[in-house]
C-alpha cells in the first residue's frame, strides 16, 4: 500500500475533524504558524517524533500517516552536497525573500555532519549579507542552516519577518512576543509577535575569508 504524503494527511484529518492548524500547532507547544509552515512551505522537511505521536492520537490514526518510517539512511564513509540557496540571510535592513534557488553546493563530510547530530536533507547554506552580527558573521560568510524544528535555544537563528530573511538571535520577552537581536550595537532590537516571525533554522556552521 502506497504511504501517504504526510502534509495532505494532516490537512485532510484537520479539515474533517474541523480543527485549525494554529490550533493544532499550539497543541503541540509550537507557534501558531509551525504547521501551516509545515504544509506550504516544507519547513520543517518532516514532524519531530514527539509532535508526531501527539497529532496521531488527537486524530486516532498511525503515525506512519504523518511520516512515521519514512527517515532515510545515509553512508557515513561519503560526501554530502549541501544545496546553496540564491536568497541571502541579511545581517542589515532585510533580504528580500523571493523564491529560493540554489545556485550551487557546499560539500561536506557525511560523518561530520552526523557527528554533530545534523540531518543531511535538512541542511542549506545561504550567505551573509549586511554587518548587524559581526564580528560574530561577517558579510559575505556562508553559513550552514539547520532546518529541522528544534524549540529556540541559545544561538543564531534565520527567520522570516514579513517580506525578509534575516539573521539574528532571539529571545522571548512575553506572552506571545519575541526579540530579534544583532551582535552589532549599533543596530535596534526588533521586536514583534510570534506568530509574524518563522523560524527557517539554527546556523550550525560558518565559513568565510580570513
Amino acid at each position: 500500500m502506497e504511504t501517504p504524503d504526510p502534509r495532505s494527511r494532516l490537512l485532510q484529518l484537520a479539515d474533517a475533524r474541523g480543527v485549525s492548524l494554529s490550533s493544532l500547532s499550539r497543541m503541540i507547544g509550537k507557534n501558531a504558524s509551525y504547521l501551516q509552515q509545515f504544509i506550504k512551505k516544507g519547513s520543517p522537511r518532516k514532524l519531530e517524533e514527539q509532535d508526531r505521536s501527539l497529532l496521531a492520537r488527537f486524530f486516532g490514526v498511525d503515525e506512519v500517516e504523518l511520516g512515521k518510517g519514512g527517515e532515510k539512511s545515509y553512508d557515513l564513509t561519503g560526501w554530502v552536497d549541501v544545496p546553496r540557496l540564491a536568497v541571502g540571510a541579511s545581517a542589515g535592513p532585510g533580504a528580500h525573500a523571493g523564491e529560493e534557488e540554489t545556485f550551487g553546493t557546499l560539500r561536506f563530510t557525511a560523518r561530520w555532519l552526523r557527528s554533530l547530530g545534523l540531518r543531511p536533507d535538512a541542511l542549506s547554506a545561504i550567505s551573509v549579507t549586511g554587518d548587524s552580527m559581526e564580528p560574530t558573521l561577517r558579510h559575505g560568510d556562508e553559513i550552514l542552516v539547520d532546518r529541522d524544528w528544534q524549540p529556540l535555544r541559545d544561538g543564531i537563528h534565520v527567520v522570516r519577518l514579513d517580506d525578509a530573511v534575516l539573521v539574528k538571535r532571539l529571545e522571548p520577552v512575553g506572552a506571545g512576543r519575541i526579540a530579534l537581536l544583532s551582535d552589532n550595537p549599533a543596530y535596534r532590537v526588533i521586536e514583534c509577535g510570534l506568530d509574524d516571525v518563522v523560524v527557517i533554522g539554527r546556523v550550525v556552521w560558518k565559513g568565510g575569508r580570513i
